[in-house]
């Protein structure tokens, strides 16, 4: 499902990231586990093809993102990965119906108003679909963009650090609703984070790893 082979990254002399080859099976779990500075969100930015890598391929059901550009890149991002950010990007003029109305027209989808109901109802949010997301919860809000990321039915969802600013009780929920979401829509789940708590609750995790006196990641088993 998800091939990373020969992948580095670099913003400058002194800030160069890079990552060994792994491999990601279709409907598998996956933790990346990393302390601050060491590169985890660039990773997940390069897996989701919103950074270009400088060298290597992200091959994604046997098509390399790293080849895409443009609207082409965007348009299989729309259809084929669905990212939960730490905070949720909404546009906030819209109602939380409304902004997941659009991400199916964004992905070249048909709105669907029945897929957009039963996506709000698992995740307990039906009552709010018309309220502004600015309106809901902190807690709404997370399961709001856990709506947004698993909308159009993706292949993979990758999250960032959903877990970092909650208690152990929320924490767990929050994995949960992930896990149950993903499953339903027969996807992949790479979830990127510092959390150490999530480890009892993933089969199979990979740690980034910061060498002594570089900026290099590496990922190991």
């Amino acid at each position: 499902m998800l091939t990373i082979q020969s992948l580095s990254f670099e913003y400058d002399l002194y800030n160069r990231f890079e990552f060994p080859d792994f491999q990601v099976s279709e409907g598998r779990d996956l933790l990346v586990l990393g302390e601050s500075g060491i590169g985890k969100t660039t990773f997940l930015h390069l897996i989701a093809g919103l950074l270009k890598p400088k060298t290597g391929k992200i091959l994604i059901d046997d098509t390399d993102i790293t080849r895409l550009s443009g609207r082409r890149l965007d348009a299989f991002r729309g259809s084929t990965i669905g990212i939960v950010f730490q905070r949720p990007h909404f546009i906030h003029s819209l109602t939380l119906g409304e902004n997941l109305s659009m991400i199916r027209c964004v992905g070249k989808r048909y709105p669907d108003p029945k897929r957009i109901k039963d996506v709000l109802e698992g995740l307990g949010l039906l009552s709010k679909i018309n309220v502004r997301p600015h309106l809901l919860s902190q807690g709404e809000q997370q399961r709001a963009g856990i709506a947004m990321a698993v909308i159009n039915e993706p292949k993979l969802i990758l999250a960032d650090e959903p877990t970092s600013a909650l208690d152990d009780k929320n924490c767990i929920k929050v994995i949960e609703l992930l896990k149950k979401q993903t499953k339903r829509n027969d996807a992949s789940l790479i979830i990127i984070t510092h959390d150490q708590r999530l480890k009892s609750e993933f089969s199979q995790s990979i740690l980034l790893s910061a060498k002594q006196n570089t900026r290099t990641s590496t990922i190991k088993e």
